[in-house]
């Protein structure tokens, strides 16, 4: 949802366990605190940063303290997020006094001694069209409050912010659950008041979005828009982690993913995809994949094991793509994230020899370069092929 209406039982259990955090310690409140890795590579020179650009907390229709936000993010791995509370709609307005500043304030020392970098944002919330709007980057989301949708989005982009269309295809703003670009869109992506699109937000991908920002030279970006606290959202077997931006940036700080986001270099990360222009779905893949045994020997028309190590946390599910050539593969197969998979090849030919490089070429059916559209990738061993033993003609 992205607007979530909590009732004051849920805003004071909120805000008890904020002021619990206060009064004992960080692990008294939380309990063991431990961290998880997320194991997407470097690549191209770039850091793979994991970063959630759309959050909530009670400032807005959120249903947690900022501090409890910190403590979600950095347990989850990201290495950036922003507060992005909606500027019009404060339903809680009568319980915690309305300062747009504030939710950032609160959160930006605790995220500090975290190591993890907040980002200043808020929600310019209004109805179709323009909708909603998330401006990151800000100096003041005071100034956002303003009556006309104009003057909010012409403040934030005089504060330099990072402007991006929210879940343009929500069922609340687009009622056949199809995203719609209407003039006002052409508008502000003509004055470049509009940098990026959400492609994913929460658990809904957009795929006539995807081929805008494709079209359009727009970022792509994936977030959580969390209202509810995350464990309550991410712990299914089907949903093991938010949606999250992969921001490529050249220096982990702030720069470096402004930077980085408005030069595009973004990728998505949504369940077990990956969404983003193929150069950087690629280098991902080959920077993630290493064969074990790079060298196999096949005897006639038997068969070798290959071993592929995949050091990154996404299963990469491989269909295969034309011709190996002299050797027969599976037709699919998953390589499991942070795992070592063997799979079989066979030979094709009783009578081949001699030391050959094979290309095994698979479409990489998660790795979304456009709607339906995987990406090719290719797996390159070494064969040493040995002609079979042929038998005696008498026999013998």
């Amino acid at each position: 949802m992205k607007i979530n209406l909590f009732s004051k039982r849920y805003l004071a259990a909120a805000v008890t366990f904020a002021i619990l955090g206060l009064v004992f310690s960080g692990e008294a409140a939380f309990g063991a605190r431990a961290r998880r890795e997320i194991k997407i590579p470097d690549v191209l020179g770039y850091k793979t940063l994991k970063c959630d650009f759309h959050t909530h907390t009670v400032f807005s229709d959120g249903g947690v303290w900022p501090s409890i936000r910190i403590e979600e993010a950095w347990r989850e791995g990201l290495d950036a997020f922003a507060i992005t509370d909606h500027i019009e709609y404060q339903p809680h307005k009568e319980d915690v006094r309305t300062n747009h500043n504030r939710s950032y304030k609160i959160a930006k020392t605790g995220a500090e001694s975290l190591g993890l970098m907040i980002i200043k944002g808020a929600e310019i919330s209004r109805d179709m069209p323009p909708g909603h709007f998330n401006a990151i980057f800000l100096k003041d989301a005071n100034a956002l409050d303003t009556k006309e949708w104009r003057d909010a989005l012409s403040a934030a982009m005089e504060q330099g912010a990072f402007i991006f269309w929210n879940h343009p295809g929500w069922r609340e703003q687009a009622p056949e659950g199809k995203a719609v670009w209407y003039a006002e869109h052409t508008e502000l992506y003509e004055k470049g008041w509009m940098q990026g699109i959400e492609v994913v937000n929460e658990n809904e991908y957009y795929p006539e979005v995807h081929k805008w920002c494709l079209e359009k030279k727009v970022a792509m970006l994936g977030n959580s828009d969390i209202h509810s606290p995350t464990n309550l959202e991410y712990e299914s077997q089907e949903v093991k982690h938010r949606a999250m931006t992969l921001v490529l940036a050249k220096e982990k700080n702030e720069e470096g993913i402004k930077e980085a986001l408005r030069d595009r270099r973004t990728v998505v990360y949504w369940k077990n995809n990956l969404i983003g222009e193929e150069k950087y779905l690629r280098a991902i893949f080959n920077e993630s994949i290493a064969t074990v045994n790079p060298e196999v020997t096949i005897k006639g028309k038997g068969s070798a094991n290959i071993q592929i190590r995949n050091r990154s946390d996404i299963d990469f599910e491989l269909a295969a793509d034309g011709t190996a050539g002299e050797v027969s593969v599976p037709e699919n197969i998953t390589l499991y994230g942070d795992k070592t998979v063997l799979f079989k090849v066979s030979g094709k030919s009783e009578d081949a020899s001699g030391k050959k490089k094979i290309s095994i070429a698979y479409k990489v059916k998660n790795l979304l370069s456009a709607p339906d559209e995987g990406i090719r990738a290719e797996i390159v061993i070494d064969v040493n092929f040995v002609p079979a033993e042929k038998s005696d003609s008498r026999g013998i």
